[in-house]
């Protein structure tokens, strides 16, 4: 049994994959997970997982039979979310503004164009890529970046994205399910 952390991609964005989180917590306990907590309505989950065969096939099974879609899912176990903040390049910028980097998660081949991505770089906006995350520092707003806007087409992988605060925010529910 252990902590697991659940990013979901693309969920209550926009109007699109509705997904309240009360029913998702409901779900997750069905699939049999336990102290399930969720973060913000942006697909954010952490629980005791008991260590059964086909977590991600049941939770999307769970997903098309509940809400009719199934989103796309990063697992980890929560010290490789505490890996992946860990080694995030920009931390302090992160910790003066949390808001403003970015750490998108990857999963699967990743073709990655740093070149053609780096012209579309605004003063001050930096980005490193390692084997599990993408980190983007945009000095001037998520919303505002071209990079950010221009990632999928310079980075072939599968991704989610989760600002430094909200994934402070996840690992800091993540521990507390360790401890109780």
């Amino acid at each position: 049994m252990g902590v697991t952390v659940l990013f979901l991609r693309g969920v209550n964005v926009g109007g699109a994959k509705l997904l309240p989180m009360a029913e998702f917590r409901l779900m997750l306990a069905d699939v049999g997970l336990q102290k399930v907590q969720t973060y913000l309505q942006s697909g954010n989950a952490v629980f005791f997982d008991p260590g059964e065969e086909g977590l991600e096939g049941r939770i999307a099974q769970a997903m098309q039979a509940r809400f009719g879609f199934v989103a796309a899912q990063f697992l980890m176990p929560v010290a490789g979310l505490a890996q992946v903040l860990a080694g995030n390049p920009f931390q302090v910028a992160g910790q003066a503004d949390g808001a403003r980097v970015h750490v998108v998660f990857l999963r699967g081949a990743v073709r990655f164009d740093a070149d053609g991505l780096q012209k579309w770089a605004i003063a001050g906006e930096r980005f490193h890529l390692s084997k599990a995350a993408f980190y983007l520092h945009t000095p001037e707003g998520f919303g505002r970046s071209k990079v950010a806007e221009k990632l999928g087409q310079y980075m072939k992988a599968e991704m989610t994205a989760r600002n430094q605060r909200s994934c402070e925010a996840v690992l800091a529910l993540a521990l507390g399910l360790t401890v109780s």
